[in-house]
């Protein structure tokens, strides 16, 4: 009997667990359908200001004199690095984790070494690891939980004052970019220094002649601030996504497992009962057949 007890306690035991992972799933997948929401939306407004910028870029004669757009030897790195605050998400955040230390190694050894590499971290489970390895010079999980464009534009401000002051060269962005709801990327998107972006070809051009009044520098001067807070939030939107689709997919092969784990459990419950109920029945008769003889 003492076997069987402790079957049904891990029954019981699965039984809870599965409950849980069920309903995590659910909530997971109520979230992701707002998210991915939000990021279909948002995508093709980004693409059209980045054509836009490439349009205005190739139309700009000083573009290259233009503070953003300066080309310089990265002394002074700065990794905005998003993760999650939660957990059980599969390999979500330790994914990040891989790709930042990665970075670092191939492209930004000499940086590292001298203390240069220093890391934004949105999100609790990133910053937990990687702080330490690298200086953080900025941290905020709210920003996960409460997506707002006027805290991440906060972020893409302070950004752009440290490279327009040389006291930042290089700014890259390291994220889990949203593909469908089983399947994250793993992006390193650059920030700063912005990229030459040119038209596609010259039908392109031709297809996007503006009338640029005052001028395409002034034009750009004023776009480009708009464009990069708008990647960034998309970055953002990206991982939030990500998260969701990752969590709902870890949560579901548990559930999955769980159900499976359940279903040889109680046929080994089944087993043992039938067999203790067996020998019971013997003990019965040959304690009868005792008493007879």
């Amino acid at each position: 009997m003492g076997n069987l007890k402790e079957i049904r306690t891990r029954i019981t035991s699965i039984e809870s667990t599965q409950k849980i992972t069920s309903s995590m799933k659910l909530v997971s997948a109520a979230k992701l359908r707002r998210a991915q929401t939000s990021i279909q939306y948002l995508r093709p407004y980004s693409e059209k200001l980045n054509e836009i910028l490439g349009d205005l870029s190739s139309s700009a004669e000083s573009m290259e004199e233009m503070p953003l757009f300066e080309k310089r030897t990265p002394e002074n790195v700065v990794l905005l690095v998003i993760t999650s605050n939660k957990g059980l998400c599969g390999a979500f955040n330790a994914n990040i984790v891989k790709a930042v230390n990665h970075l670092v190694e191939e492209q930004y050894a000499e940086q590292n070494k001298a203390g240069h590499v220093k890391l934004i971290c949105i999100g609790k489970k990133g910053n937990e690891q990687l702080s330490k390895a690298y200086p953080v010079i900025q941290y905020n999980e709210s920003l996960l939980d409460n997506p707002d464009f006027g805290e991440i534009a906060k972020i893409g401000d302070f950004l752009t004052q440290g490279f327009l002051k040389h006291e930042i060269d290089k700014v890259d962005i390291v994220y889990n970019q949203f593909i469908n709801a089983a399947t994250q990327r793993v992006t390193v998107e650059n920030f700063l220094p912005i990229s030459n972006l040119e038209s596609a070809n010259d039908e392109n051009q031709a297809k996007h002649d503006y009338i640029i009044e005052p001028s395409p520098e002034e034009v750009l001067e004023e776009l480009i601030p708009k464009i990069m807070k708008t990647q960034l939030y998309k970055t953002l939107c990206d991982s939030i996504a990500s998260e969701h689709g990752a969590r709902m997919i870890s949560m579901t092969k548990a559930t999955d497992n769980a159900t499976e784990i359940l279903r040889d459990l109680r046929l080994k419950y089944n087993n043992a009962r039938q067999s203790s109920i067996t020998n019971e029945l013997i003990e019965i008769v040959s304690g009868a057949e005792a008493l007879n003889g």
